[in-house]
């Protein structure tokens, strides 16, 4: 079976969150599988883009609107991936900095899917499954029904993976003339509360959809940013698969970001090693059980949460902790997190960036990771944090529900609390330092998150699995 993933990051070409990091490892383990899967992305200027090797493999024009768009799409020469990685370059549209976050997003992706398309027309073959990753190439399946100059294309099956479907990339009616000339008697497959809904159109048109956890495809019918009835109507061909994670790249026995490799071996002595390190650097007594935070700081993270529920958790804790914040975003919130410094000097420090290296190293050394999302699809951050030997305290939503058994329940190595504020938090981070301190179990259940597999190679084969039930 051949695969083409569409998305709008894949590690380490370009990363914002989760979706980077399932689509830059989903497709090498379904080649490990015997499949043939590759990716398609917008050609970010990043520094992976610029240190790698890359060849022309299409030039190509059209027009969006009134607008002439030419486009080039390359490939990276290596396969250093895993997999075939290609780029789409429109001058002026993708060749940004930044993955997201531009007035004209809208257009920029749609430009993007229309390039894809585009070019799949001048294919001598087609490939058996176009899978693409939520609402930034979600009008492909649309435009592949009902778009004229891309009726060859109608045969080809189309998977839709949502990974957040919070945004949905909205449009207005009067950008309608943007998308390749269409049927117009199949307006309604794009409208959906008066907008343009680009999400909407592909739960609507795609053969499946799925989402990166069952317990998140529940939630939808319940909570989707307006799209609850659409989930509900849809739902016969709606189903969650939960992620994985790359083995080769979360593996502390190999890791090279991290201080001291270490395996289920020398668990116990490797992460003393890994937190004396971090501690060090940033000041902090390693005696005192360590917490970190690695993550978006935006709502849907409950980061605004954050400095009122750690400032909560030192005041009222009988016992002494450590807590290490590392991300970016709300800058109300990241202002916040640096001022707790002040209080809380030698207990406490903030890193407000994005740093893969650094968040290996605190998966490493860390003795719990805190997760009070209020939205959490899947959640990767805490099966990085189970690879690692780091104690997920998270509240049961979606992902995290799924993956995360509290200690207090049947074969337990985590901490859940059920809902998103300061008190539960604060709760949760007591209780954590209660564990550490007054019990000798903590070892035992380190052995043991350590060797839950969470790795692609299950969750490769259900998507196998998925795309094969459309032919059916």
């Amino acid at each position: 079976m051949e695969i083409l993933h569409v998305s709008a990051e894949c590690y380490p070409m370009a990363k914002v969150g989760g979706l980077a990091d399932v689509v830059g490892s989903l497709p090498k383990y379904q080649n490990k599988l015997g499949h043939i899967a590759k990716v398609v992305m917008p050609m970010h200027r990043t520094s992976f883009l610029h240190a790698n090797e890359w060849e022309v493999v299409h030039k190509g024009a059209f027009i969006m609107g009134n607008i002439p768009l030419n486009f080039t799409i390359i490939k990276e020469k290596r396969n250093q991936l895993g997999f075939d990685l290609y780029c789409v370059d429109i001058y002026g549209w993708l060749d940004r900095e930044k993955v997201y976050g531009y007035d004209d997003d809208g257009e920029r992706y749609l430009a993007f899917q229309i390039a894809v398309a585009e070019w799949m027309v001048k294919w001598n073959h087609r490939p058996d499954v176009i899978n693409v990753h939520d609402y930034h190439a979600g009008l492909i399946p649309f435009m592949f029904r009902h778009s004229y100059a891309y009726k060859n294309l109608s045969n080809i099956r189309t998977v839709l993976t949502i990974h957040n479907a919070q945004y949905q990339g909205w449009m207005d009616w009067e950008k309608s003339g943007y998308i390749p000339d269409w049927d117009v008697w199949k307006w309604g497959m794009l409208d959906w509360n008066g907008q343009i809904n680009p999400l909407a159109s592909a739960v609507r048109c795609a053969d499946k959809v799925n989402t990166v956890s069952e317990g998140y495809m529940k939630e939808l019918m319940n909570a989707a940013n307006g799209l609850e009835k659409l989930f509900e109507y849809e739902k016969g061909k709606c189903s969650g698969i939960l992620n994985g994670i790359d083995y080769s790249v979360w593996d502390p026995e190999k890791d090279s970001f991290i201080l001291d490799n270490f395996s289920t071996k020398d668990a116990d002595h490797g992460k003393a090693r890994n937190k004396k390190k971090l501690c060090d650097e940033f000041g902090l007594d390693v005696q005192l059980p360590l917490f970190i935070f690695i993550g978006r700081l935006v709502a849907e993270k409950a980061a605004d949460l954050l400095p009122e529920a750690i400032n909560a958790a030192f005041e009222q804790s009988e016992e002494k902790f450590n807590f290490i914040v590392l991300g970016n975003g709300d800058p109300v919130v990241e202002h916040s997190l640096e001022q707790i410094h002040k209080t809380w000097f030698g207990y406490y420090h903030s890193q407000i960036q994005y740093n893969e290296k650094l968040s290996h190293q605190m998966y490493a050394g860390a003795d719990f990771l805190l997760m009070p999302s209020r939205v959490e699809p899947c959640g990767l951050n805490q099966l990085y944090a189970l690879r690692y030997g780091t104690m997920p305290v998270v509240r049961r939503t979606g992902g995290l529900a799924d993956t995360v058994i509290d200690i207090g329940d049947d074969n337990g190595y985590g901490i859940c609390f059920n809902n998103a504020n300061i008190q539960d938090i604060v709760s949760s981070i007591k209780r954590a330092v209660y564990l550490y301190n007054h019990s000798n179990t903590l070892s035992k259940l380190r052995l043991h998150m350590m060797k839950i597999n969470n790795s692609w190679e299950k969750s490769a084969q259900v998507y196998i699995d998925l795309y094969n039930s459309i032919y059916k």
